[in-house]
């Protein structure tokens, strides 16, 4: 077996090296390719990889390469988690929406919007090298906005297997497990499944099963107490008592909007400023010749449970174990009354012959509202990433909740065009 890393020069890569290292036997993976275009990052993480693997006794080979085609060639994975215009260009999205005064974030709003159009033509171009070297491969996205990319896949490369994947909902289940836990219930993560639904960063969390059994009536007015006697709640407790649910963390953009604004006046340090400390530190760390296992500092990066969730679709998958993930792709008719052709973030079936949506019920009125709003600003911006196409770019961001006001659309697409210029020929051509 030959799984692809496309980014494979990331602070994450560790990470998933252990998980695959951990599967091991059970996956019987012979080489693992990490392929990025900056030879020198690939270096350090991949030598830190490799030794990974040699301290574990080499179950299988790292390979290191900066030929895209070379590397998609014949794999049965490939997990793409790379960021066209690196960490700068992250800055750059975050900074956008400061300067005009709405929401600056990585997949949020302009921000999301202008790392969409640089990111779309790359993943398509690395599924046109899966659908030639490697068709019967499973692509694994892991590249934000994860959920447009996936959209941007389902529409204009049907022909590769692919799939979304994101670690908030892992992350929101072992949370809940953690909690119950506490509670005096232990329960291993194989009995449980989170009842999500929405888009990718922008779920809400409304059910949890134990051996088929929904508990929530037991996990929500637990968590709604909690809120209620904490000094400093992470939501509002009357927000939730109304919703029922427990929002994706990202949905704070939307429900506290001008407290996000307001925490973003006082960068710097923006986000992105902090990822490129921390990524610092972490490569020196790499570096280091006796380091065999990765390193507690990468908690700092983010991305919890990311490894997990990675290798066990995969081995879900290649074993044939049916186990259920939440991942982004077509529902295919599974929530009813939606389009059938939407990629959703949600619970699915992962087995040897592929991802299965399961069946869902919709969302109520405020919140389906709001997914129906960004998903019409996704599919705007997919076709503005395609195309080039400067109207579809106008109209996605008219469409957005946290897009700016119409009289100010053109300037902050002008500023988002120009800022991004070297990653966007598409736009001047």
């Amino acid at each position: 077996m030959k799984i692809t890393v496309i980014g494979g020069g990331s602070t994450y890569t560790p990470e998933l090296v252990q998980g695959f290292v951990q599967l091991h036997p059970e996956l019987p993976l012979e080489e693992l390719w990490l392929m990025d275009i900056n030879a020198d990052r690939l270096k350090v993480v991949g030598s830190f990889a490799q030794r990974i693997v040699q301290a574990a006794g080499a179950p299988f080979r790292i390979i290191l390469s900066t030929n895209q085609r070379e590397s998609v060639s014949g794999a049965s994975y490939v997990i793409t988690q790379l960021r066209v215009g690196g960490m700068d260009a992250r800055r750059n999205d975050e900074y956008l929406g400061q300067r005009h005064g709405i929401i600056g974030q990585e997949t949020t709003g302009v921000g999301g919007m202008a790392k969409a159009l640089r990111t779309i033509p790359v993943i398509l171009d690395i599924a046109k090298d899966i659908q030639e070297t490697a068709p019967k491969a499973l692509l694994l996205n892991f590249t934000n906005p994860a959920g447009l990319v996936t959209e941007s896949l389902t529409r204009y490369a049907p022909e590769v297997k692919s799939v979304g994947v994101c670690n908030v909902g892992i992350t929101a289940k072992m949370m809940i497990l953690e909690k119950l836990a506490d509670m005096g219930q232990e329960i291993s993560p194989e009995r449980a499944e989170l009842d999500t639904l929405g888009l990718n960063h922008l779920t809400w969390h409304r059910g949890f099963r134990v051996d088929g059994e929904d508990i929530w009536n037991q996990i929500f007015p637990a968590y709604l107490e909690e809120l209620r006697s904490t000094d400093e709640p992470e939501w509002d407790p009357a927000l939730l008592d109304m919703l029922g649910m427990i929002p994706n963390y990202y949905l704070e953009y939307y429900y506290s909007t001008q407290h996000k604004l307001g925490l973003q006046d006082k960068w710097p340090p923006s986000r992105a400023e902090e990822v490129i400390a921390i990524e610092k530190d972490l490569l020196a760390d790499f570096s280091d010749p006796a380091l065999t296992t990765p390193p507690e500092d990468l908690l700092k990066r983010g991305g919890a449970w990311y490894s997990t969730l990675a290798t066990h679709v995969i081995h879900s998958h290649y074993a044939d174990l049916g186990q259920v993930h939440v991942v982004n792709l077509p529902h295919h008719g599974a929530v009813e009354g939606w389009p059938s052709d939407w990629v959703l973030e949600m619970p699915a079936r992962v087995d040897a012959s592929g991802v299965h949506p399961l069946p869902a019920a919709p969302l109520p009125p405020a919140q389906a509202g709001l997914v129906a709003a960004v998903k019409s600003y996704e599919l705007l911006t997919v076709e503005a990433a395609v195309h080039g196409d400067r109207r579809s770019a106008y109209l996605a961001l008219l469409a957005h909740p946290l897009g700016p006001q119409s009289e100010n659309i053109n300037a902050v697409l002008d500023d988002m065009l120009e800022t991004n210029q070297t990653y966007l020929p598409q736009f001047f051509a």
